[in-house]
């Protein structure tokens, strides 16, 4: 195969213990898949049908990276998450089956603009602007469903500049695991190499050039990330 210009690489996360890469497909979001966070956004925490978003792929970036501040913006903002890496794809998976899609689990940050994403909705634009820029995706490397199982309990915070911001507990989830892939599976088919980001707790706020950012999640390697001055 040849091409009239050069091909994009392949991006990958590590996974822990492996020499192979995981290559992503897809990034997909949950929205608001905390009560606290619905709650913190001004939004109603009942269980209602969860929605997605996503970002591109290039957007993933590496633990322990150095990253300009992003352009456009005055107001950027932390979201910490599980990341749940799909190894097995498949469409309309039921609730049952759906974690035998897992490869693995990773920390991830959903690094959002906010000042355009709230600018976009209040005008009832899309506000793909405001979350799927230039590396707004970090994340740790991989852990293998083999290393950790199927995470459903335990402490997710972020901490800026030493200081915790974000503090929660991954079963505080809205939609579990299971649930956020089976329902997804149903809108579109899943692939290998798709990963899906959790959602994330109440306390998401700013950052600004110089932070460093501390995220972590029971049961796996902390993620972190400075933004240069």
């Amino acid at each position: 195969m040849s091409y009239v210009i050069a091909a994009p690489s392949t991006v990958t996360l590590p996974v822990e213990g492996e020499t192979a890469t995981f290559p992503v497909r897809r990034i997909y979001c949950v929205g608001r898949n905390y009560a606290d966070h619905a709650r913190e956004m001004g939004h109603d925490p009942d269980r209602e049908p969860p929605f997605f978003f996503q970002k591109p792929t290039d957007a993933i970036v590496l633990s322990g990276a150095t990253l300009p501040f992003p352009v456009g913006t005055k107001d950027l903002h932390h979201e910490i998450e599980l990341v749940v890496a799909i190894g097995t794809g498949g469409k309309n998976i039921s609730v049952d089956n759906a974690l035998m899609h897992v490869y693995g689990y990773g920390v991830g940050l959903d690094m959002t603009r906010r000042d355009l994403q709230g600018e976009a909705k209040k005008m009832g634009r899309p506000w793909e602007m405001g979350k799927g820029f230039d590396q707004s995706a970090p994340c740790t490397a991989l852990k293998t469903v083999a290393k950790v199982g199927h995470p459903a309990a335990g402490a997710i915070w972020l901490k800026v500049n030493g200081e915790v911001k974000q503090k929660g507990d991954l079963n505080q989830h809205i939609w579990n695991t299971q649930e956020t892939i089976s329902y997804l599976s149903h809108l579109v088919e899943l692939f290998p190499g798709d990963i899906i980001m959790m959602g994330t707790p109440a306390g998401v706020g700013p950052c600004v050039p110089g932070d460093t950012l501390l995220g972590h999640v029971d049961g796996f390697d902390d993620l972190t990330v400075t933004y240069a001055k």
